[in-house]
């Protein structure tokens, strides 16, 4: 191919080590490439909690309206900030393998103090929310807002016992401090630890370049978990988590859906074989929303929107 391919990036740190590992990913295979960063609008707008603004492509629609203007031809995000809807003539182009899945507690002092009455969690997201009530319903929550750095920052200018993180976007940018705890009982965001590639439908010589690195089995387990969101009709600020891994000749799916204050959990576990996995998303979305789901999804999206 002679044309160079144009990558399109959040400026944040972690945006731009995942859109390098892409460049470095495409130059090894001889393409030439060219970093191009943009600012979002989730990048810019840190003083309102995600859930009243609405965060459905806030980290997104910045770079899609880059792509259909021409100024860039692939796009690399954080799976999980994607809209489970792609705008129209926006393609998933290849879903790189995925890193560490799990939520990690960036703590201050002892341990000891994490677990006691009123202690301080910090986090800008209503799943890491209403999972970490549900575990410790004495503990007071606090908005973190601002890309990995920034919350960190916040982290040791406040007077807070801890705040949660992505493990992957910590290690990715060689952040993650001795003083952390893998939160795995906590589900995680569908997609978590996943990056996507998007590029336009028509572009067909960049999606086949973009398709060499495709990771299939990511691929698989990511969008089983969209689907469950989708299915609940929930964006990536609700208190969903969904998780699938592939053991062997089976997908393994756990999948929850909590109120916001934690004291209702609807989940669901399933098990398919890998050839019939595919629907698995929808089927366990659909699960929960029978067994009271779709009530407790009309109360969120009340509470979100007040």
């Amino acid at each position: 191919m002679a044309k160079t391919i144009r990558i399109g990036t959040r400026n944040s740190e972690l945006a731009l080590w995942q859109a390098y590992l892409v460049q470095k990913s495409l130059d090894n295979l001889g393409y030439s490439t060219e970093i191009i960063e943009l600012s979002s609008i989730g990048d810019e707008i840190l003083d309102i909690p995600l859930h009243q603004i609405g965060s459905m492509g806030l980290f997104t629609k910045t770079l899609d309206v880059a792509m259909l203007r021409g100024q860039i031809d692939i796009a690399v995000h954080s799976l999980k900030d994607v809209p489970t809807e792609l705008p129209q003539t926006i393609v998933q182009a290849a879903v790189l393998e995925r890193a560490d899945v799990y939520d990690v507690l960036v703590y201050k002092g002892s341990e000891e103090t994490l677990i006691a009455d009123g202690a301080t969690i910090a986090t800008g997201s209503l799943r890491r929310t209403a999972q970490w009530l549900h575990k410790y319903p004495t503990h007071q929550m606090t908005d973190l807002r601002g890309n990995v750095n920034t919350r960190l920052q916040k982290l040791k200018d406040h007077n807070w016992n801890g705040a949660i993180f992505a493990k992957a976007g910590l290690e990715r940018i060689n952040l993650l401090p001795k003083e952390h705890l893998v939160l795995d009982w906590m589900i995680p965001a569908p997609a978590q630890g996943a990056i996507m590639i998007t590029a336009l439908e028509s572009d067909k010589e960049v999606l086949a370049a973009c398709s060499k690195l495709h990771h299939k089995d990511t691929a698989l387990c990511v969008g089983i978990e969209r689907d469950f969101m989708k299915t609940l009709e929930g964006g990536c600020t609700a208190p969903i988590g969904g998780y699938a891994e592939i053991d062997g000749a089976k997908v393994i799916f756990k999948g929850l859906l909590s109120s916001i204050d934690g004291k209702i959990q609807k989940g669901v576990f399933k098990i398919a074989d890998l050839e019939h996995a595919k629907d698995l998303g929808k089927i366990a979305g659909q699960e929960v929303l029978a067994n009271g789901g779709e009530k407790l999804m009309r109360e969120i999206k009340n509470m979100i929107q007040k």
